[in-house]
C-alpha cells in the first residue's frame, strides 16, 4: 500500500502542471450561491464556507438572497475558544481556525446579523487581517491561565480587544425597514441548526457510529457520523443532484491542488478507504481548508469534478474564485462534509438512525 501511494505522489510531483492545463469543463449541475468573498489574511475559511453554505440554504428554501456576517460568528468563536482554553489550563486551541459546526454553535448562542451591519473590519484596512489581533488574544489568554484567575478586567480586555479590531456588536439594528436583535434576525431566517450534520469516513472507528474527529480545529470535540467511503460519496452526489449544496473540509496541500488553474486533481485511480486512512495517519491528508461545493461538472474525458466556491477572492484564478475538484481528489482528501440531513439518501439515513 505504501509503495503504491509513493508512486502516486511521485507522479503527482511530475505531472501536476499537465493535469491543470487544457481542461474543458461542462456543468452537469449548478446550484445557486452568493458571490465569492475574500477571507484575506485570516484563518477563517470555516466561517466563510459555512456562511456561504447557509446562504445557499436560504436561496434553496426561497428565503431570498442574504449576505450574512462571517465576522459576527468569528467573534463569538473567539470568546468560546478563550473559555475552553482557560478551562483546559491553557491547552486549548485559540488559533484562527475551526470547523463548520462552530457556525452552528455560535449561531445558536448569539444569532447573526447581515454583513452590512457588522463587517468585522474596525482597523485601518480594506480587507480582513487577524494576525495582530490573534497575537493579543494569545497574550490575554496566557496571563489569565498563569494567574489561575479571570478577573473582571480580563473580561473587559477581551471585549475591548474584539471591539477594537472587529467593531462593537449592535444590540439592535434596522434591516430592510425592520428592527431586529441578532437573535431575532437569526430566528427570522428560519434556519434550524439541528438539520445540518457532518459526515466523515475513516476506518479507525466503526461505520455508522459517531466519533470525535481527531484534528486540531475540532476543539469543540463535535461528533461526526462515520460512513464507508462509497456511501460518503453517494451522500455528496445525492445532495448535489437533489439541489442541496455541500460544505467541504479537507486537505489542499497536495501538489494536485492548483487554485490558480482552478483545478484540484489526482491521477485517476481507485482511491480506497485504506489509501485514505494511510494519508490521514501519516499526516499527508490534513485539515487545511473549508470550501463550499455548489455543483458537478465533467471534463472533456468524462471525469467527474465538483464545482467548488472558495473564499480567496475573485482575482486569483480564471474561474472567479471557484475551482473544480476531481472525484479522486475528493475521495482522497476529504476530512468531512456538512449537509442538510434531508439531502442524505434515505437508506443511509436509516443506517445512521437519522
Amino acid at each position: 500500500m505504501r509503495t503504491r501511494i509513493i508512486i502516486i505522489c511521485l507522479i503527482a510531483l511530475a505531472g501536476t502542471e499537465a493535469w491543470a492545463q487544457d481542461y474543458q469543463f461542462t456543468e452537469v449541475k449548478r446550484i445557486e450561491a452568493t458571490p465569492v468573498k475574500n477571507q484575506a489574511s485570516t484563518g477563517t475559511c470555516w466561517s466563510f464556507a459555512t456562511t456561504s453554505f447557509m446562504e445557499s440554504e436560504l436561496l434553496r428554501r426561497g428565503k431570498g438572497t442574504y449576505d450574512l456576517s462571517e465576522m459576527f460568528i468569528v467573534r463569538q468563536k473567539y470568546i468560546n475558544q478563550l473559555e475552553d482554553n482557560y478551562i483546559r489550563r491553557g491547552k486549548g486551541n485559540i488559533g484562527q481556525g475551526s470547523l463548520a459546526h462552530t457556525f452552528k454553535n455560535a449561531f445558536r448562542q448569539a444569532g447573526i446579523v447581515p454583513e452590512e451591519v457588522y463587517n468585522g473590519i474596525n482597523y485601518d484596512s480594506d480587507r480582513h487581517d487577524h494576525r495582530e489581533m490573534s497575537r493579543y488574544i494569545h497574550a490575554i489568554a496566557e496571563v489569565a491561565v498563569n494567574a489561575k484567575h479571570r478577573s473582571p478586567e480580563y473580561y473587559k480586555l477581551v471585549e475591548s480587544l474584539l471591539d477594537t479590531y472587529l467593531g462593537k456588536l449592535p444590540a439592535t439594528f434596522t434591516y430592510k425597514g425592520k428592527e431586529y436583535t441578532p437573535k431575532s434576525f437569526a430566528a427570522s431566517l428560519e434556519l434550524n441548526m439541528d438539520d445540518y450534520i457532518e459526515l466523515t469516513s475513516f476506518t479507525h472507528h466503526p461505520y455508522y457510529t459517531k466519533f470525535d474527529i481527531e484534528v486540531p480545529d475540532n476543539w469543540e470535540h463535535q461528533l461526526m457520523y462515520n460512513l464507508p467511503l462509497d456511501e460518503l460519496m453517494e451522500s455528496v452526489n445525492h445532495a448535489l443532484n437533489s439541489g442541496y449544496t455541500v460544505c467541504w473540509d479537507g486537505d489542499v496541500s497536495d501538489k494536485g491542488f492548483t487554485f490558480d488553474k482552478g483545478v484540484a486533481t489526482l491521477p485517476e485511480a481507485n482511491i480506497t478507504p485504506g489509501m485514505r486512512q494511510e494519508g490521514y495517519e501519516d499526516f499527508t491528508t490534513t485539515d487545511d481548508h473549508l470550501m463550499h461545493i455548489t455543483g458537478i461538472a465533467k471534463d472533456q474525458n468524462g471525469v467527474t469534478y465538483y464545482i467548488t466556491k472558495n473564499s480567496w477572492g475573485t482575482e486569483r484564478n480564471t474561474y472567479g474564485g471557484y475551482l473544480n475538484m476531481s472525484e479522486s481528489y475528493v475521495r482522497a482528501k476529504t476530512i468531512y462534509v456538512m449537509v442538510h440531513k434531508d439531502a442524505i439518501p434515505r437508506a443511509i439515513r436509516n443506517k445512521l438512525g437519522i
